[in-house]
C-alpha cells in the first residue's frame, strides 16, 4: 500500500488573501483559485501543497499543528516575512533559537536558524 502526502488544509476567513500571502512567502504557484478554496504548490506538478478552505469563524487559540521554515538567513527572512504582513508572536516559547511568527490570520509558524552544513 502506498501513501503520499498531498497537502495541508488551512481553515481561513479569506482563503484567497491568505493563500496569496503564503504563495508570496514561499515563492510557490497558485494551482486552484476557485472559491471556496485556494491552493498553492511549489510547482504545478509538485506536492505537498497547501489548500486554504473558507470558514466563517476566526482562529481562537494556539495552533495544534504548525509549519517550520528553514531559511538560509534567519534574520533576513524574518524581516522579509514581517514586511509581507507576518507578526512576531509569543506563545510561551521562551529563549529559543527559532523565531515564532504569525501569518495575517494569526496562524503561528517558526523560522528556524539557517541550515548548518557539515563536511
Amino acid at each position: 500500500m502506498g501513501l503520499e502526502w498531498e497537502q495541508i488544509v488551512v481553515a481561513a476567513r479569506d482563503p484567497a488573501t491568505l493563500g496569496r500571502w503564503w504563495c508570496d512567502a514561499l515563492g510557490w504557484v497558485v494551482v486552484d483559485d476557485a472559491p471556496p478554496v485556494f491552493e498553492i504548490q511549489p510547482r504545478p506538478d509538485r506536492f505537498p501543497g497547501i489548500l486554504f478552505l473558507a470558514v466563517h469563524d476566526e482562529k481562537e487559540t494556539k495552533n495544534r499543528l504548525h509549519v517550520d521554515l528553514r531559511p538560509d538567513d534567519q534574520a533576513a527572512e524574518v524581516e522579509r516575512l514581517i514586511a509581507l504582513g507576518a507578526s512576531r508572536v509569543d506563545i510561551g516559547q521562551g529563549d529559543v533559537s527559532w523565531v515564532v511568527l504569525a501569518d495575517p490570520e494569526g496562524n503561528e509558524f517558526c523560522v528556524l536558524q539557517g541550515r548548518r552544513f557539515f563536511a
